[in-house]
This record gives C-alpha cells, sequence and structure tokens, in this order.
C-alpha cells in the first residue's frame, strides 16, 4: 500500500493540533520565559552535571527549558506537527510516556557523558555548562516518524521518511564542526535519537497484541545507517540489544518475531509491523481527506458570502 503524501495546504498544516501538544507547547514556551526573566533560574533548571547532585530533577526540567528563541519556535512548531501525528496513532498516555521516558533517558546520557569527559580531559567545561531544550524529544519523534510511514517520501526534501533521523544526525554533526555551542544539542540529538529507537524497539506496549516493540527487520539498528555499514553495524547492535534487553533480544527468530517455546508469537512478526504502517498510513491519509474537505467548505462558504453582498 503506497503512504499518502504529507502535504494537503496550509490548513491540514497549520490546524488539527491536539490539546496535549498545546498544554506541551506552552509548557516550553513559559519554560522559556521564566528563564528570560529570571536567569538565575537556569542553575536550577537546566542540565548542569556539576549540580545534578543534589539537584536531581534538573535530569526531567532541562527537556522543556529553551534558552534561545530559535530553540522555542523550533520545539513548538516542531512538537506540534509531529505530535499530531503520532499521537492520534499512539493515544495520549503513550504519546506522553515515550515524551517522558526519552527525554529522562537522554538527560541521563547526556550527564554521564559530561561526567566521563571531565575525567578524561580534565575542562571544568563539561561540569557547568548548562544543557538543556527539547531536541532530544523532537529526535525521538523522527525515530516515530520512520517506524510509522519509513516509505512515505517527503515533497519537500525529496527523501523518504526513513531517513529523516540520520538525515537530523548528520546535518548536526556537521554543523558541530562550526560553531562552539555544539556542546549544548549534539550529545541530546544524538541520545533522543537513539532512546526514542530504544523504547519503540523494546518497550511500547501494543494494545492491539499486548506485546511490546517492533522486532521487524526493517526497524532494526542497522536502517539508520547506509547498506554498505550495514554488516559492521548489526553485530554491535546484537550485543547493545542484549546488554539493554537481556534474554527478550536472543529469542528473535531469524524473521525478527519474538518466540516462546519456538513459537512465534502473533503479531511480533515483520507482517504485523508492516500492517502497523499501513494503519498509520491510513489514518493519517484519512485526516489530511477531512482536513481539506473542511477547508474546501469553508472556501465555498466564503465564495457564496462573498456573492450574496454583492
Amino acid at each position: 500500500m503506497s503512504s499518502p503524501p504529507l502535504s494537503g495546504g496550509t490548513m491540514s498544516i497549520y490546524s488539527g493540533f491536539t490539546r496535549l501538544c498545546k498544554g506541551l507547547a506552552v509548557v516550553i514556551i513559559g519554560g522559556h520565559i521564566v528563564v528570560q526573566i529570571l536567569p538565575s533560574a537556569v542553575s536550577y533548571l537546566a542540565l548542569i552535571p556539576a549540580k545534578t547532585i543534589p539537584f536531581g530533577w534538573n535530569l526531567i526540567t532541562a527537556g522543556y527549558i529553551e534558552q534561545s528563541i530559535y530553540g522555542v519556535v523550533t520545539s513548538t512548531i516542531g512538537l506540534l506537527i509531529i505530535g499530531k501525528l503520532l499521537e492520534p496513532l499512539w493515544g495520549s498516555r503513550e504519546f506522553l510516556k515515550f515524551i517522558f521516558v526519552v527525554n529522562f533517558l537522554t538527560s541521563v546520557c547526556v550527564f554521564i557523558t559530561a561526567i566521563s569527559l571531565y575525567y578524561i580531559t580534565w575542562q571544568e567545561a563539561y561540569l557547568y555548562k548548562p544543557i538543556s531544550g527539547f531536541q532530544g524529544v523532537l529526535a525521538g519523534f523522527l525515530v516515530g516518524i520512520k517506524q510509522i510511514i519509513p516509505d512515505q517520501e517527503l515533497s519537500l526534501l525529496k527523501i523518504k521518511a526513513k531517513w529523516l533521523p540520520s538525515l537530523a544526525l548528520l546535518v548536526s554533526v556537521v554543523v558541530s564542526f562550526f560553531t562552539t555551542e555544539s556542546a549544548s544539542y549534539l550529545s541530546t540529538i544524538i541520545f533522543g535519537t537513539y532512546m526514542g529507537w530504544i523504547y519503540l524497539r523494546y518497550w511500547q506496549r501494543k494494545t492491539e497484541t499486548r506485546l511490546r516493540g517492533d522486532p521487524s527487520d526493517e526497524f532494526s539498528f542497522s536502517t539508520f545507517f547506509p547498506e554498505f555499514l550495514r554488516p559492521v553495524i548489526d553485530p554491535v547492535a546484537t550485543i547493545l540489544g542484549r546488554i539493554l534487553c537481556g534474554r527478550r533480544s536472543e529469542n528473535s527468530d531469524e524473521s525478527g518475531g519474538y518466540t516462546l517455546g519456538g513459537t512465534s508469537l502473533p503479531g511480533s512478526d515483520p507482517i504485523e509491523a508492516s500492517r502497523r504502517r499501513e494503519r498509520g498510513a491510513r489514518a493519517l491519509e484519512e485526516r489530511l481527506a477531512e482536513r481539506l474537505a473542511a477547508a474546501a467548505g469553508r472556501t465555498e462558504e466564503t465564495q457564496k458570502d462573498a456573492t450574496e453582498n454583492v
């Protein structure tokens, strides 16, 4: 089944935002206003590795604090647009859980990385650099797009949706060579992408199958890389999977389905993953059709009113 184009006019892009996404956008905007009015609040809300103990709450709050207006605009637009696609498919509870888990684990990884770099280089900048922003969760959202509509071609970028996370990482790495502020976002994007994949690969609960994760080959870690690198990436990904998920990762058969006593569990094979993507594509197509119909109706009403006034 071909996926519908991710386009539908201005009305479909700038309307239909969910209530949860609007609320989170208010939190992000409010956090930016707070740190602008009270700059000292950054010391308590942003992730500063030297202060994480005892201020452990910054592992959670840092993800919702944008220190620049550019970060606020990017995070708000990304949240609203991507959220209205993912939340209806996952459900509000699962969508919020994804944000919380990815944000928290990304902050933990950034904290550990900063401490490790300090002991390697003995540069105190790694301990006292305030790190914050929603970009880690946005990177995780792109992984969700890759999972749901991997073969959908984006008309604006002329690439398939499955390459969005890889493209975002590549651009972030390239930009890091030309700016001194890369430490404030690069590690967050890298870990946000990886934690988003870990969550969707192993932990996300599927209500229709009562199973967790997406074991399909099309969503393996090596699919983030070009094909010529995959023979090298696959063994490393297998080791990491076993470390993170224990025997569960070992109990997958060659087709990628989970097994129990040698029998593949229902709904855990690549066919189920394909059906899930098809459902996502159909849901997206239905929403776009509804918005186009609503926009056409409003246009007809406007033209009718204009004719009557004349």
